[in-house]
């Protein structure tokens, strides 16, 4: 009786505890995205939701005017140079600078540690507007050093602005994954590298045989951030450019954006441009899950 009584009390406990995650999900994140799918398969053009007459269900519609859309694509094409940039670029790069501070190899650890970090602490708006007036606007400051050399240089929007976008975004984030791989780093024990180089293990070996399987799990946390904090892109391209232009530096969000309320907004187009980065996100996280595990199988 008295079992059966505390397995009571634990199950009113657990329940307790969990609901309000539970409802905050259910509200924030499951919520939305189910209406998001429904308004993408509907003919909703505005106005109240429940109650419209006007509005019906318009099948697969609004994702067949998606995948006519050149732009679409265009916007596809750049986010995958982001989730390139981000995954190839920053992760390595932050590994590697977080090795080189970590292992002691330069002085002034500390310097460097809070000047790699630092672009994470300035709003991305602020950094957008600050590269768009050195870098991409017509009178910037670039422009006006090659000048100096070339005075009939012209200026031609567009022509390396996403390259210079994954520039920035390569400075701008690379300090978060260094301080991933940092505080990891620190949690290796010491004696066992110190062993390794008794042994005779050179700096190589000891990355490749010690370093690099105990952060395994580490590399595909911060891809799979890397990869969902890449289709999310907006803020800080959206203040550079816009999206412009002629949309060679839109992503699939200032994309969404255009539709949904610039102009006559359509929204079912908009959210199925929403479930699509979605799907592109679970697809490329299943991609990373599979070759993590296909190189720890092959490790074995």
């Amino acid at each position: 009786m008295k079992i059966g009584l505390k397995k009571t009390e634990e199950r009113i406990s657990y329940i307790i505890l969990v609901a309000p995650a539970l409802l905050l999900y259910l509200f924030v994140m499951a919520f939305p995205t189910i209406f998001s799918i429904l308004l993408s398969v509907s003919t909703y053009r505005g106005g109240k939701f429940f109650g419209n007459n006007n509005i019906s269900f318009g099948g697969l519609k609004a994702y067949r005017e998606v995948f006519i859309d050149p732009y679409f694509f265009m916007a596809l094409k750049n986010n995958i140079y982001i989730v390139l940039i981000s995954v190839f670029g920053q992760i390595p790069l932050g590994f590697f600078l977080a090795y080189i501070l970590s292992r002691g190899l330069i002085k002034g650890t500390d310097f460097f540690q809070t000047m790699i970090y630092l672009p994470n602490v300035i709003a991305a708006v602020i950094i957008g507007i600050l590269f768009n007036r050195f870098l991409l606007s017509s009178n910037s400051v670039l422009l006006e050093i090659q000048r100096m050399f070339n005075p009939a240089i012209e200026f031609i929007p567009g022509r390396n602005s996403m390259l210079l976008i994954l520039v920035v975004i390569l400075w701008m984030y690379t300090g978060i994954y260094m301080l991933i791989f940092l505080a990891n780093l620190q949690k290796i024990d010491v004696s066992i590298i110190e062993a390794s180089k008794i042994d005779g293990a050179s700096e190589m070996q000891t990355l490749r045989y010690i370093i690099l399987p105990a952060l395994s799990g580490v590399i595909v946390t911060t891809a799979i951030l890397a990869i969902s904090g890449s289709l999310k892109s907006f803020d800080l391209i959206f203040v550079m450019t816009g999206g412009g232009p002629a949309y060679r530096t839109s992503v699939l969000s200032i994309y969404m954006y255009e539709k949904a309320f610039r102009g006559a907004p359509n929204y079912p187009v908009a959210n199925a441009i929403s479930t699509i980065m979605v799907i592109v996100c679970f697809i490329l996280i299943g991609l990373t899950r599979f070759a993590e595990k296909r190189f720890s199988s092959g490790h074995e």
